[in-house]
């Protein structure tokens, strides 16, 4: 059997980056994370714990920065794949992984850069979120024209995230009372459990398939509209949440008005629950494949499923 690829995730301690550095680690895949030094009594108890469980798992921790050329570099040449997990902050400074592929003078077979959400080519977000995908597409071009072989991943909505308020902007935890709902509530989207989302990316390293392609997680079971949310939600409790509707005039209100980072929420909610932009398009072989097709040994958690944690 073919060795499998070394893996590099720059970004390992962030949200969705923890999930694939474990997911790579469990396929076996020797697996490096780069983090910034800092003395053990420096680090958050949270991330301290991480990262031991990173290094139970037999992860290889590499002392290096994003902003750090040589470290970068250094990096880069002891592995085959490099994923990026970093922030909507550091989005545009992927173009220094990207040079630093270069000089590295390693042969990378395949480049990740930090998505993890609605296709950044096909979705139609206002301000302030059409800047953080505009940012996405630079970065796609950027890879595409040094000749880095790629994939993209289009995970749509994190589960842990959306699923834990059922679905609602502007708010902290599950509904005791009534839901409130953008737009009619028939748009579908794609919400996708994080251990999912590790466990197709890492698949999709070594896979030929999956080659300068976008990689769609749309796995059937998971594909709803809000109001099939808030069915499903009703039906496990027992009990009847009253719906407010927020018609699209209102939404679009809503993004002028709310203050940092709510009318961010309020524009992606659009993008997603108005748009339909994680469902709108067929996805074609010229550009993109789909994850739950290629890989149907990978037992998704559904929605339905995955609700039950917060029972």
């Amino acid at each position: 059997m073919a060795s499998k690829s070394k893996i590099l995730v720059i970004g390992a301690t962030g949200y969705i980056g923890k999930y694939i550095v474990l997911a790579s680690a469990r396929e076996g895949h020797p697996t490096f994370a780069l983090v910034r030094a800092a003395a053990g009594a420096d680090q958050p108890p949270a991330k301290a714990k991480l990262l031991q469980d990173f290094q139970a798992a037999g992860v290889t921790l590499l002392h290096g920065d994003l902003y750090d050329h040589a470290s970068l570099v250094s990096a880069i040449k002891q592995v085959d794949v490099v994923i990026s997990t970093v922030g909507f902050l550091q989005l545009k400074d992927q173009t220094k992984i990207i040079d630093a592929i270069k000089d590295s003078g390693a042969n990378i077979k395949r480049f990740l850069p930090s998505e993890f959400g609605n296709d950044a080519d096909r979705v139609n977000a206002l301000e302030p979120s059409k800047s953080t995908f505009d940012i996405k597409v630079q970065i796609r071009r950027a890879v595409e024209a040094s000749g880095i072989p790629y994939t993209y991943v289009s995970s749509n909505c994190f589960a842990g995230y959306f699923l834990a308020t059922l679905g609602q902007a502007g708010v902290t935890g599950l509904p005791t009372d009534k839901v409130v709902i953008l737009g009619d509530g028939n748009v579908k989207a794609v919400f996708v459990g994080e251990d999912d989302i590790g466990a197709y990316t890492v698949k999709a390293m070594d896979d030929p398939r999956t080659l300068n392609k976008v990689l769609y997680l749309r796995p059937p079971g998971n594909v709803l509209s809000h109001n099939e949310l808030v069915s499903l939600w009703e039906k496990k409790v027992g009990k009847t949440f009253e719906r407010v509707y927020v018609p699209e005039e209102e939404v679009l209100k809503k993004i002028q008005d709310s203050p940092v980072p709510l009318n961010k929420f309020y524009a992606t909610a659009h993008s997603i629950y108005i748009n339909g932009d994680q469902i709108n398009f067929e996805i074609e072989p010229s550009f993109g494949v789909e994850a739950s097709e290629l890989y149907p040994d990978v037992k998704y958690t559904c929605v339905d499923e995955y609700l039950n944690r917060f029972l």
